[in-house]
């Protein structure tokens, strides 16, 4: 790295630790309804909110109402979304005159959305009108965000109060993550990247002529879309010549800013982040970063303030920082390593194939490990290009379960789903009853963390072997052999584990992935957040149990380098074998 990057890379993590307390603590206060600088503003727009819907932010629920509350507001959202992909050519704000969705088109997309998901087998400027975009996917990049951001806080009052069964009010919770923080933080970020040169208008696309025609190879096409390839399975193509550009407009920066605020994913246009309409400086790009980042990272402490001890908060920061910058590590150095095959032709130096310049290595690789250790998908370098190791850092982030730093809430459960089976088998090697939090850690809670965990690796490792058997599932991959494998599985992960983000070189917009990706994507999201909520009622109605000589003390340094042992020690139980027939039998490949 050179010094500018070591620079802006070192400066970039200050930004983010100076904010995680204060954002945390205003956090808190939001959930725990307390007063806010804001509250003159958004307490009789929150109470007119209320009166239209006939809620009663006073009354509270027990984890079943929660969860079912909880799925059928997605539910509605669901069909919503899907009636209006169905009938886009009907609807307003389409200067492009682009036609409705296919229903497996549009059952993915809106499952991907609902989830938080955002995996798009569609290219967004070829595919989606303004209105689909601003009325469709950016409110449901708000609100499926503020869903697993009330899930979180509910588990998280499930340790704190003793022998009850009222865990909060989800549709309160909903509506103060939206108006306290996802749209004023949205508001903020969104003029910034407009100065930055994120655009922001209801034009029509701009056809311009070239000052030279270019000729170029391009994919050949059958009669339903999908790249021909020859005997050998390689893509056939033809010659064209490119005399015109076609120039995409239209609202991004306010689709942009949520999208990286909520951990969303997905893009306005099909090269995502990297595209310089959606990311064009090096400034935006950081900014892009620390807004992945600061939600995840302030709940925390949120979670330190809610249970007591700022320690607890930190010391789960303290992991997901170390396993994020350990990533961030191994990426940069085999991408600044290079290709060997390409060395030996000539072309020394880093690996930038299917990077922007304008973001320096450093920045991409962190930008990458940053969005496939959350749930947002959100990409600015091909995942394709990189080298197979490279290629298996993001991968192996996505396996884990996304808590480095985890979606918005969901991260944050999923790793204390993980903290309490450290707790667990801590407890058993000691020979007592464990305990986290004071809360005594039995049969029930075991259940919910593991089922938190292990749904999305069954989901993978099955809808994986299901699609290197399914011939269209194979038809679909740009590449055999050991790469091929790893954009499958690369796909079937994003899907289940609610990323978003694809490997590329996969032709995903094909039924196989369309239909079984809804189900994973549902599996993925819905059955681990119904685990987190029937333990957060487990929890709440236990007694609190004062710490003793023999109690874990898991707000130090040794719990948390346990706790990161437990995390890999699982990822590698779980996914090891398929990591070796994907990147590692491609990296050995490409050094023999």
């Amino acid at each position: 790295m050179s010094m500018y990057e070591w620079v802006e890379t070192i400066l970039f993590f200050v930004v983010l630790l100076a904010l995680v307390k204060p954002l945390g603590t205003f956090m808190a206060k939001v959930y725990q309804g307390e007063a806010t600088f804001l509250s003159p503003v958004f307490v009789p727009c929150e109470n007119l909110l209320y009166r239209i819907s006939g809620v009663n932010k006073d009354e509270e629920m027990d984890w079943k109402r929660y969860a079912w509350a909880m799925v059928l507001f997605n539910l509605v959202l669901f069909a919503a979304l899907f009636v209006m992909l169905m009938m886009q050519h009907l609807l307003p704000l389409n200067p492009q005159k682009f036609p409705a969705f296919t229903w497996q088109l549009a059952l993915n997309t809106a499952v991907s959305f609902v989830t938080n998901t955002n995996w798009q087998a569609y290219s967004g400027e070829t595919a989606a009108s303004y209105f689909t975009q601003m009325v469709g996917l950016a409110v449901h990049n708000f609100v499926s965000a503020a869903t697993g951001m009330a899930i979180v806080i509910a588990l998280i009052r499930g340790f704190v109060r003793r022998k009850t069964s009222s865990l909060g009010n989800f549709w309160v919770d909903m509506t103060r993550g939206t108006l306290y923080i996802l749209l004023p933080l949205s508001l903020i970020g969104a003029i910034l990247l407009v100065s930055q040169g994120v655009i922001q208008n209801f034009n029509a696309y701009k056809t311009v002529p070239l000052v030279q025609s270019e000729t170029y190879d391009k994919p050949k096409l059958d009669d339903k879309g999908n790249p021909l390839k020859d005997a050998k399975g390689n893509p056939v193509t033809e010659s064209a010549t490119a005399k015109e550009v076609t120039i995409p407009m239209g609202p991004v920066a306010s689709q942009e800013v949520i999208k990286e605020l909520g951990t969303n994913g997905g893009g306005f246009f099909n090269a995502n982040s990297a595209h310089p309409f959606e990311n064009p400086t090096p400034l935006s790009h950081y900014l892009e970063i620390l807004l992945i980042l600061l939600i995840p990272g302030a709940l925390t402490y949120t979670f330190g303030i809610m249970v007591g001890n700022t320690r607890q908060g930190w010391a789960l920061l303290g992991v997901m920082l170390l396993l994020l910058i350990a990533s961030f590590a191994v990426l940069q150095g085999v991408e600044a390593d290079g290709n060997p095959l390409l060395a030996k032709l000539g072309v020394q130096g880093a690996n930038m194939e299917g990077k922007e310049i304008r973001y320096s290595l450093a920045g991409t690789n962190l930008f990458e490990v940053a969005t496939t250790g959350t749930s947002c998908g959100a990409v600015a370098a091909m995942h394709d290009s990189l080298t197979p190791i490279g290629g298996m850092m993001p991968l192996s982030l996505i396996l884990l379960g996304e808590i480095v730093f985890g979606g918005v809430g969901s991260g944050l459960y999923t790793m204390l789903a993980f903290a309490v089976i450290a707790v667990f088998v801590s407890g058993l090697m000691i020979g007592r009853t464990p305990e986290y939090l004071g809360k005594k850690i039995e049969v029930r809670e075991m259940w919910m963390s593991i089922i938190t965990i292990l749904t999305a690796g069954i989901v993978v490792l099955i809808l994986s072997g299901v699609a290197m058997i399914n011939t269209q599932a194979t038809a679909s991959m740009a590449n055999p052999g050991a790469h091929g494998l790893s954009e499958v599985l690369y796909a079937i992960a994003s899907m289940a584990n609610n990323n978003g983000s694809a490997f590329a070189g996969l032709n995903a917009n094909v039924d196989f992935y369309n239909v079984y990706g809804s189900l994973a994507m549902i599996l993925g999201r819905y059955i681990p957040a119904v685990a987190v909520l029937a333990m957060a009622g487990s929890l709440a109605g236990k007694k609190y149990v004062p710490p003793s000589l023999g109690t874990l003390p898991t707000d130090k340094v040794p719990f948390a380098l346990w706790l990161t042992l437990v995390i890999l020690i699982i990822g590698a139980l779980t996914f090891f074998p398929a990591l070796a027939l994907g990147p590692i039998v491609e990296h050995l490949q490409m050094i023999q």
